[in-house]
């Protein structure tokens, strides 16, 4: 009947026209607000690449903001290695906000593309010439020159989108938190893999049971596990990717009963030293010159969640440690997880 109405009124084409252009401008009103938050992000508020103030520019497939002066020099190796718009004046669709947030900003960014800048190697300032930007750019994104060996790609023909090198999980473990006092660097000396493999007996939240889900912070770094619906024995078998900054602190694990319609329930929690596993690490070097042997050990103490000893050991070419954790502050449940040390020089 109202479809009726407009076309004796002959308004109803111009009642679509209007629908049409309502949904494009709320379309990319949506986007222009994604993009003005990961600007806004204190790690984005630099340039990546020379350190210059308010970057207005972006290399969306890189996932890094950019200066002007730096933009030209994206621009001159190519969209096949990296593809610029401007953060003001271009429209951004949802693929190219979506590959942003999947790298997690600058530092993130950063902490991959610059991994390992060498002695007499200097990044350049805001006021470096173009040769100095140039030189320094094209050795961090074309050459790769900086990145873990294992981690570098063939650019060939397609772009080298950080989320084409990297799975979701891997880039979540380098967002970071803003805080107030961050200067939008950090220095990082290897990375964590963490298998959560299990939960036992966890503590109920619900009716009868709880959807448990794991969060391991680790600094300014959050990630998490998928939530299991109905199950206080969980399996999940899920690993997940942690950077380690130079000034680490404890490993902190906290499990929450995830609910649709209200703040999640704490489930438990404990604290995991993982100073014994990298000085074990890194008292060996290359574990690959060595057989399967046991290198070091987190004894269980009164004042740690361990059920019985965490044994580390040289497993395969590979640090690993497995740790039995009862979940503290909570009537019951404990916790599996296997974690592996890779130095970012392996």
């Amino acid at each position: 009947m109202i479809q009726g109405w407009f076309q004796s009124n002959e308004c109803y084409n111009d009642y679509k026209d209007y629908l049409s252009f309502f949904i494009f401008n709320n379309y990319f009103a949506v986007n222009r607000r994604r993009l003005r938050n990961l600007v806004n992000k204190s790690d984005n508020r630099i340039c990546a690449d020379c350190g210059a103030p308010d970057p207005r520019w972006a290399s969306w497939n890189i996932g890094v903001f950019i200066c002007l002066k730096c933009c030209d020099v994206h621009r001159s190796l190519g969209t096949h290695i990296s593809k610029v718009l401007s953060v003001t004046l271009d429209e951004w669709s949802n693929e190219q906000i979506d590959a942003m947030s999947e790298v997690g900003g600058n530092s993130a960014a950063n902490a991959i593309y610059e991994a390992y800048i060498p002695e007499g190697f200097s990044k350049p300032d805001p006021d470096a010439g173009i040769e100095e930007r140039k030189r320094f750019i094209r050795s961090k994104y074309e050459l790769q020159e900086f990145m873990k060996s294992s981690l570098r790609i063939s650019t060939g023909k397609s772009s080298p989108s950080f989320k084409s090198i990297f799975s979701s999980k891997f880039t979540d473990s380098f967002r970071i938190r803003p805080t107030d006092d961050e200067d939008g660097m950090v220095e990082f000396i290897g990375l964590l893999k963490v298998t959560v493999v299990k939960g036992t007996n966890l503590a109920i939240r619900d009716m009868m049971t709880s959807d448990p889900y794991v969060v391991l912070t680790l600094g300014q770094q959050t990630i998490q596990t998928a939530v299991i619906p109905s199950n206080l024995n969980p399996v999940w078998d899920e690993d997940l990717m942690l950077s380690v900054p130079n000034n680490y602190g404890p490993l902190k694990l906290e499990v929450y009963d995830h609910d649709m319609f209200s703040a999640d329930d704490i489930m438990g929690e404990a604290l995991i030293d993982i100073q014994p596993l990298i000085s074990a690490a890194m008292a060996y070097g290359d574990p690959e010159m060595f057989g399967n042997m046991q290198i070091g050990k987190w004894l269980k103490s009164d004042d740690n969640a361990l059920i019985e000893d965490s044994i580390i050991n040289i497993i395969d070419g590979k640090v690993k440690q497995d740790i039995q954790l009862k979940l503290q502050n909570v009537e019951c449940g404990e916790l599996h997880l296997e974690v592996e040390w890779l130095p970012l020089d392996q």
